[in-house]
């Protein structure tokens, strides 16, 4: 990674500035023009560096305060394919494959769901349940007690 895309990650990974032309002020701030700013962040994207630019909400702030990791103990010749439908359900934020950590963990679906109580939650947790059907053997729901972190990787100077 060459030095300008560097500080263009570092000078977004906060968030783009809350003024009506982010990618002016990006490109003033990185002594650049907007077409290089543009063209990093295109770059950026079309390499993989980063997977997307978007808007991401704070789910407590707007009124989503239970939010629940469903755990899910699939069939593994069927799980890839139930997984990506999972992810697809609304009020899905983030579905993973783990590994099994067996005799004590048996769950290798991963789905987090969010909503405006702990019964939202759970019944969304339904509707997992009733496409994951038969391919189902065990599941679990965590439930999150406090926020410990919420950013993503973040690269340092």
């Amino acid at each position: 990674m060459d030095d300008f895309a560097r500080r263009l990650i570092l000078a977004t990974q906060q968030g783009l500035p809350l003024v009506p032309e982010p990618y002016a002020e990006l490109a003033r701030s990185l002594g650049c023009d907007e077409k290089a700013v543009l063209a990093g962040l295109e770059d950026l994207l079309a390499r993989g560096v980063i997977r997307r630019i978007g808007v991401v909400p704070n789910h407590y702030a707007i009124g989503y305060t239970a939010n629940g990791m469903s755990v899910w103990d699939v069939d593994d010749a069927k799980v890839d394919a139930l997984g990506e439908q999972i992810g697809q359900i609304p009020g899905v934020t983030h579905c993973y494959r783990r590994p099994r950590h067996l005799p004590g963990w048996p769950y290798n679906l991963f789905a987090m769901v969010h909503g405006g109580s702990r019964e939202e939650v759970l019944a969304q947790v339904e509707v997992l349940r009733a496409v994951l059907g038969e391919a189902c053997r065990a599941s679990d729901i965590l439930f999150s007690t406090r926020i410990l972190k919420k950013t993503g990787l973040r690269l340092t100077a």
